[in-house]
């Protein structure tokens, strides 16, 4: 009997090693299984990250908005603009002020950042600058001709 006893906990102590290496093998492909949902996941997540502005971005520079040029030329003068911005929208240098004209932002970006500022230029709120005013700046600003490159200025080539 003594055999049979052996040869019964033999078998046993095979079955409880095949089940924990069943387990390890069972844990490993559980463990794999996350990580591919999670890259997957992240990879979804970026591509419609990056979709989704680039279409918004698309669909708002398709349709500017309709301003008067004359009047925006007339405004930028009028609120002040030209002080910080220049009187072609070409920035300054003793300000700090960015090149606004002509504008490569979107009109919604425009108006973002008109809004809501971040460095030094004060807020116009709707109240201050009404959105078709705003729009008559932003067409006046796109009616400027982009300057010329300095590789097409011949003084700066010698």
């Amino acid at each position: 009997m003594r055999q049979g006893e052996r040869r019964a906990e033999a078998s046993a102590g095979g079955r409880a090693e095949a089940s924990v290496g069943q387990q390890l093998d069972l844990n490993a492909s559980q463990a794999g299984m996350p990580n591919r949902f999670v890259v997957l996941f992240l990879f979804v997540f970026a591509a419609l990250l990056f979709a989704f502005p680039a279409a918004r971005a698309q669909q708002s520079s398709d349709t500017p908005p309709t301003g008067n040029a004359q009047n925006g030329k007339k405004l930028f003068m009028s609120d002040g603009c030209y002080e910080c911005h220049g009187r072609q929208g070409q920035g300054a240098a003793q300000t700090g002020a960015a090149r606004i004209g002509p504008p490569l932002l979107s009109f919604e970006g425009f108006q973002s950042y008109v809004r809501n500022p971040k460095i030094n230029m004060p807020p116009y709120t709707s109240k201050a600058l009404p959105d078709p005013d705003l729009a008559d700046i932003y067409a006046y600003l796109k009616s400027i001709p982009m300057p010329p490159k300095g590789k097409d200025i011949p003084l700066l080539n010698k």
